[in-house]
Parts: C-alpha cells; structure tokens; sequence
C-alpha cells in the first residue's frame, strides 16, 4: 500500500478544518438558538399550536338604592365548532339544525369553514344545551355564557341603557360604567395539530373571567314606579309627544327618578313597544330606521334642550335677591305691556286683564312677565349673566350619562341686547336642559349649593365591599340661605295662591313655579307647539324632593298650571307617603282629607281572601289575570305591604296563573316557607334553585314579584333554627 502524497494529505487536513468550522459553527448556532432565542420561539410555537376561545366575564349588576336588581346576567350557553374535529359533516348539521331551529345549509357552511373556532349560536336554552350534550357530536363544544337580562322590562329603561350582543354597553348607565361592570374575559385553551385537530396531549385548560363590579343606583325603584305611573296616565291624557319626570334629593343632588316617555325595552332596544310605530318601521330603508332608533334611545332629560319660559323666573328671582336690589314686598306695576324697548312690544300672559299694582310675591303667584322683566333691568344683563352661568346653565352638569347637552345661552354680555335682557327674564331666547333646571332649583332648595347630580352611589364586589364611591359633590355655593328661604316662601305661594294650584297636596307644603313656552323648531317657534312645565320643591318648609315635570307638545289646553302641576302634585304626595314625611293638617285639610292608610300584606293569600282583606282596609284592587279561579294565589302586589296610601286607592295584584309569560316568570313569594315548599314550587316552575342553611325562608333572590328569565337562578338562604 503506498503512502499518502503530500497534496493528499494537505487536502485531507483542509476538510478536517472545514468541518471543525462547519460543526463549531453549528454549535455555536444552536446554542444561540437554544439560549437566547429559545423562550422566544417556544412561544410562538405555543401560540402556533394553541387556540383559544374566549370566555366572557359575568357582568356587574346594576341595583337601584335599595338592592332591587334593576339589570342581571343570567346564565346561558354558547354553541361552538372546531371543524378539523368534525368527521362527517352532513350528519352534524342536520342534527344540529334540528336542536337549535337553523337552517342546515346554514350550520353546514359554518362547520365546514377553514378555521380553527366558529360559533355556531350564541344564548341557547339550557334544554338545548343538554340536548346537545347528549348527542356527543365530534368537534362541537357547548361552553357557558351569560346574557343580559332585565326583569323590569321597560323600567327606567333611558337610565339603564342596554348592551350589544356581546354585553358591551351601549346606552345609558351600561356604558357609562362599562369598563367598570364589564369585568376581564377568560380563556379557554386547547393546542392544536396544522390541520387543526386537538392534540392528544397537554390537554385543555380553561382561565375563570373575572367578574365585573356591581353599579348600585341612586334611584330608588319604588319612586321611579310613581314617576312612570304618572307619566303612563299624563300622556294618555294629553295625548303629547313626549313626557319626562325628574325627581331630586336637592341635598345630595340624587337622581331618585328619571322617567322619560315614550319608552322602551331593553331586552330587545330595537323593538318599539307601540304597535302603530311598529308598523311604521317595517318598510323603513335600514338609514331611517337607525334614525327612528336613536330618538328611540334618547334621554330626553339630558340629551335636549328647551326654552323653560316662566321656571327660569325663579332662577331671576333668585338672583335678584342676592343682589339685594329687591325684597318679596318690593312694588311694581303690570298695565300688560312693554312698550319702552326700541323696535319691540312684549306683553304679559295676562294682558288682556293687567295685574296692576303687585309686590314681588304677588308677581311669582301670578307669573307676571312685566314685573320680570322690570328685575332683569334692575339687575343689568353683567349680574344676570353672572347668575345664569352660577346656577350651572350653559355647561353640562356632569351626570354620569352619555349625549348631555349643555343648553344655549348667549356667549358672552356683548351679545345681549335689551331686548334679549327681557325677554330672558322670563325663560326666553334661552335654552336648558331638565337636569340642568332640575339642578338649579335644587340650589334653590337646599340652601344655595349646586350640586353634582348623581346617578351612580358606589361600585361593589361580589362580597357587597364598596370598591368606588361617588360621594355628594358641592360644584359651588350660588345663593345664601336667607335668599333660599325667601324663594321657598315666595314658591309656596304660587302654589297656595297663585298659577300652581293643582299641585296643592293636603298635609304638604308645595313651593312650585309653572312654565309655558312655545317650541322652537328648525330656528322658529312652531305655531300650536308648546312645552307645559312644573317645577316644585316638598315640603317647603325643609325641601326632600324637587320634581320637574315637562309635557311635550300636549293637545289642548298646554299651560303648566294645567298639564304638568297635577302630576307633580300627584308624584309629590306618593313620593312623601313613601318616604315617610310627616303630614301636617291645617284644621280645615283635617275635616277635609281622607286619611292615608297602610297597605296591608295579602301575598300567598287567595284572591277572595286577598279581596276582602283589601276591602275591610279600606282600598280596591285590580289584577289584569284573564283566567282568575276560586284558588288563584297572589304572589305579588304592588304598592307594597306597608306603604302609606289614601283610602281608596287601586292595589294591584299578581296571581299565580301569570307565572309563565313565554320565557318568563313572575318570582312567587317564598318568605317563611318551608325547604319543601320551596322546592315544589321551584321544580313546578322548572326554576334552577340553590339553598342555604335549613328553617324556613328568610331570604331569597329574585325578590318577590320580579319577572325573571326562566333559566334564572333562584338562590334562597333558610332560616339557622331547625322547626
């Protein structure tokens, strides 16, 4: 054998080297890739493999100010495919198209997608759900969801407001505080093949959503019923476009009530409640019908702005006693005109018949116009402005709602002339929204301070703790104490003498002021359009509550006095009979008033019981069952046991027989009924429940009377002690 030549082993060495280098080389790169870029690239390996499905949190409940559930999330279902998962396609669309009522060409395009997740349908029953699991179709999960729901329907609909699909606020207090009761989604995660098969390994795991915060309301439910109830009757009555009712605690600048009609469900906030709206919406191009929604949506108490007309009076009042440019005896003379302005004549609303000579007093019982605008020169158009801007007019309050408008008022001093000075004096050429009157009469009220109205009290967690609190803000002092009492005085007045009659309620003092003004549309005012308005604080003598009423376009008669003070009157008797302010009789109310009584308690009693109970006290009643039997139960009436009404009043009552509504129910009353009570009840309403402790009930939830979805959960605590 002969020996390798030198070239030979020259070349040898040569490769030797290079693969030295090559191999270092790759070390060295498979290090780096190992070391520093590792994590990196296991983690996109990660996120290549893993899909994940969202799971969305429990959204916050929305309570009124005393714990009733105003909005809830219910448990529901959501229906999922993976269709790399499905084997046999045609199969599963039929069978699944047979438990949901779709369409099977429908399911089949979807399951046969080229993606890794699809939803099949959102917010099944809890029936299909079940039926579905039993069929154990490959590639098909059925993951919780929630959706949301609420009881009252329409109730206080303009301040809840609603959620899309996905239960993102989209109205109201929903998305005002959306961030708040939305809480963070969670995960569902599974990894996945390239073709999108579901790895044998690793697994699933799932991340808990975390639960949004509880919003607890300053409204209070019961109160928010006697607006509504009196808006329902006034526009029945008046047949007017729109009628919105505002009650405030003027102390803490509380919303306890904001009633707006028409209105509208939110479970379903694209569907008028009006059958003849209805019809006219079906044939609407898709551009108007959004439009027709969104008027739908409107809160009318912030979202428009209105010419006040005589309220505003109390507001020129105010500050011109401030100013100490005039008392509540000061003279003046109404001969029905103004005739002293360059190129203009403005009258009194009684000019055909002139007040005369009058005091100040005299001349907000009468709502005389020349005596106010006789003030607005005294005061000048610097300190009037001053005030206006004071009082909160020509900026928005701050309520925790979306669309506020802050009303129009003129830019600066410059621009107002004289003629612009008087005609505002008495609530013209001047627009403001109801929460902004609403809140300057509050001012009025209580002292002189402004207020923040407020709509949300606090946000809680699941175990009640209070996480944010919004506490009563003072935006600023506008007026002493002795002008708040002067303008009482001065308001009460209106009522016992002057253009407020109607909203006289025996026991209470009233101090209130009329408006009327005509609409302003497209830039004119509208022949035949008006706005009757009442304003009022009650008691006068220590003010509880401040109620605006506004009737929007009424037919017919359309003065303040007439249209809006009888159903302020009719809000501020029930709201002080509820709240438990003392009447005070004057001899002459004693002999004349018929006492109120307490509601007495006729819940799980027999209708004919129930009846004679109701009428030994004193009071009627009326249930809207068509089918009321001999043992027809009440499982609900409202007003409620305890609360203090005249004699004579209508009691309405809820029968067992109108438990089920569709896929609704009315919560029965489960107090101090035994464990198996409750549970035939609950099975007998196909209700899912769960218990706490042994005894009889002490508490339950949903309270009684609540229409409820009927996948509802029924939670129900039992007394400790054992019977």
């Amino acid at each position: 054998m002969s020996m390798p030549s030198n070239v030979s082993k020259r070349r040898l060495i040569l490769i030797f080297i290079l693969v030295l280098v090559v191999s270092f080389a790759l070390i060295i790169r498979l290090g780096y890739i190992q070391i520093v870029t590792g994590e990196e690239l296991k983690k996109g390996a990660l996120e290549q493999w893993t899909k994940g499905i969202e799971i969305k949190s429990k959204r916050g409940i929305i309570y009124d100010r005393n714990g009733k559930k105003l909005a809830i999330s219910i448990s529901s279902y959501t229906v999922w495919a993976n269709p790399a998962d499905i084997k046999d396609p045609d199969n599963t669309a039929k069978q699944l198209a047979e438990v949901l009522d779709m369409e099977e060409s429908t399911i089949y395009e979807k399951i046969t997608k080229k993606q890794n997740v699809e939803k099949i349908k959102q917010w099944i029953t809890k029936e299909e759900a079940k039926e579905l699991r039993k069929l154990k179709l490959p590639g098909i999960e059925i993951v919780d969801d929630n959706k949301r729901y609420y009881p009252y329907e329409d109730f206080a609909s303009h301040i809840i407001g609603f959620t899309d699909i996905d239960n993102y606020g989209l109205y109201g207090i929903e998305k005002a505080y959306d961030k708040y009761l939305s809480g963070a989604p969670g995960r569902w995660v599974r990894t996945e093949d390239a073709r999108g098969k579901q790895m044998p390994y690793d697994g699933e795991r799932i991340y808990d959503a975390e639960d949004g915060l509880h919003a607890v309301l300053t409204i209070d439910e019961t109160i928010q019923h006697f607006a509504e109830k009196a808006a329902i009757e006034s526009l029945a009555a008046t047949k007017a476009k729109n009628i919105s009712i505002t009650v405030m605690e003027p102390t803490t600048g509380d919303i306890l009530a904001m009633a707006n009609l028409p209105q509208y469900n939110p479970n379903d906030p694209r569907e008028p409640l009006d059958d003849q709206k209805k019809e006219k919406w079906k044939n609407l191009p898709q551009e108007e019908l959004q439009k027709e929604w969104y008027d739908m949506w409107r809160n009318f108490a912030i979202n428009d702005a209105y010419e006040p007309g005589s309220t505003f009076k109390t507001i020129v009042a105010a500050a011109a006693l401030e100013e100490n440019i005039v008392d509540m005896d000061s003279n003046f003379y109404c001969n029905g005109f103004i005739r002293d302005i360059p190129g203009a004549v403005l009258k009194c609303s009684r000019w055909y018949n002139p007040h005369g000579a009058q005091t100040l007093k005299e001349g907000m019982e009468n709502s005389c116009n020349v005596v106010f605008v006789d003030l607005g020169r005294k005061l000048g158009k610097e300190k009037l402005y001053k005030y206006i801007k004071a009082f909160g007019f020509g900026e928005m309050t701050g309520i925790e709602l979306t669309g506020e408008q802050g009303g129009i008022i003129p830019p600066n001093t410059d621009v107002i002339k004289e003629v612009n000075l008087a005609t505002m004096s008495y609530g013209h050429g001047i627009a403001v929204t109801p929460i902004q009157l609403i809140n300057a009469v509050s001012a009025i009220a209580n002292g002189g301070n402004l207020m923040k109205p407020r709509l949300v009290s606090k946000l809680i967690d699941n175990d009640g703790n209070a996480v944010i609190e919004n506490k009563p803000e003072v935006t600023r002092q506008v007026i002493s104490k002795s002008t708040s009492d002067a303008m009482l005085e001065m308001m009460e007045s209106v009522v016992s003498e002057g253009t407020g009659t109607s909203a006289y309620v025996p026991g209470y003092k009233v101090a209130g002021k009329t408006g009327t003004a005509q609409k302003i549309i497209d830039g004119r005012y509208a022949p035949g359009k008006y706005i009757g308005s009442f304003v009022a604080a009650a008691p006068a003598d220590d003010p509880q509550i401040v109620v605006l009423v506004i009737v929007d376009e009424p037919q017919g008669v359309y003065y303040g006095g007439s249209v809006a003070a009888p159903v302020a009157g009719k809000v501020i008797e029930e709201t002080l009979s509820y709240l438990d302010v003392k009447q005070e009789f004057t001899d002459e109310e004693k002999e004349e008033h018929e006492y109120t009584e307490k509601v007495p308690d006729v819940r799980n009693k027999k209708i004919g019981e129930a009846g004679r109970i109701l009428a030994e006290a004193g009071f009627k009643y009326t249930t809207e069952s068509f089918h009321i039997v001999e043992d027809s139960a009440v499982v609900g009436q409202f007003p409620l046991p305890g609360t203090e009404v005249t004699k004579g009043s209508i009691i309405d009552l809820y029968l067992d027989e109108e438990f089920k509504s569709e896929d609704k129910i009315i919560m029965p009353d489960l107090r101090e009924k035994s464990k198996d009570e409750v549970i035939n009840i609950l099975d007998g309403l196909g209700l899912k429940y769960q218990f706490k402790g042994e005894g009889s009930v002490i508490k339950q939830n949903p309270e009684p009377g609540m229409k409820i979805d009927i996948n509802s959960n029924v939670e129900v605590e039992f007394s400790k002690i054992k019977e």
